[in-house]
């Protein structure tokens, strides 16, 4: 297997995978979705909340707010060591969050959050949390593990995991004076017109929609929008608790283990 590295940046990672097929492509598109962990608050003690907001809706928003996560330096709460509901340091991080509108209305952000653990913070500083109003006030204490986005939505390091074909254009090898409806319609504007000769102009936006062959007034097509079959563009957007790439290594060897687990359980029942 081949991989080419188109764009990448600190959340999103898009590369050309050759020698490839869909099974495999659609399990590492399945595994950073729903198996690789990532940390998120998953309980919250109310210590004071004057706000309007129930605590529920409170709890509900920090959940959901992403958090920088370290994988290397704290365990699943099913594979730590204390198997205790409460956690231990190896497998939870305490947060707290004390603010207070005294002068006049206010936004509580996530920023105000501190984290017993300076690695494990959210990933923006601005995301909101509620709208105090004078004298209200809001005093949590909140405790964040890893999870799999299979079990809740807030545990899954991507916000965006997808694949498709390796596009495959030939344009007509001979002018189209006067028609140039497939570049016209294309909605990516793969398409241009040069010296009234259709031609490539950006190929890797191309998704395959076969708008323009549909759009050609001359039957057959003289355009041809073909896909190599081993040939895959996958684009990985990470929500920022995770690097793009980590995710991309975690799901390959999530699959590297779930295939040993799976060979181990052939071979037990053939013996």
């Amino acid at each position: 297997m081949k991989i080419e590295i188109l764009e990448k940046n600190d959340t999103n990672l898009r590369i050309i995978v050759r020698d490839a097929d869909v099974p495999l492509m659609n399990a590492l598109r399945r595994l950073a979705l729903a198996e690789v962990p990532c940390m998120a608050i998953e309980e919250v003690v109310m210590i004071e909340n004057s706000s309007i907001l129930q605590d529920e809706i409170i709890a509900h928003r920090l959940g959901l707010t992403p958090l920088k996560t370290d994988l290397d330096a704290y365990n699943l709460p099913e594979e730590c060591e204390c198997q205790s509901e409460f956690g231990c340091p190896q497998c939870r991080v305490t947060l707290t969050l004390d603010a207070e509108a005294k002068e006049g209305t206010r936004t509580v952000y996530s920023g105000e959050i501190i984290s017993e653990n300076p690695e494990i913070v959210p990933v923006s500083d601005k995301v909101p949390i509620i709208k105090l109003a004078k004298n209200q006030k809001l005093k949590l204490e909140a405790y964040a593990r890893l999870g799999r986005g299979k079990n809740h939505a807030k545990w899954q390091p991507v916000s965006m995991c997808a694949y498709k074909y390796y596009p495959k254009i030939t344009p007509p090898a001979e002018k189209c004076e006067g028609c140039s409806k497939c570049a016209d319609i294309c909605p990516k504007k793969v398409l241009t017109v040069k010296d009234d000769k259709v031609d490539v102009r950006d190929l890797l936006a191309c998704n395959l929609c076969m708008d323009c062959v549909e759009a050609c007034p001359q039957k057959p097509s003289p355009l041809k929008i073909e896909w190599e079959k081993n040939a895959f563009i996958l684009n990985i957007e990470s929500t920022g608790v995770l690097p793009p790439e980590r995710v991309l290594k975690e799901a390959t060897k999530l699959l590297g283990k779930q295939l040993n687990e799976f060979e181990e359980q052939i071979k037990a029942e053939q013996s």
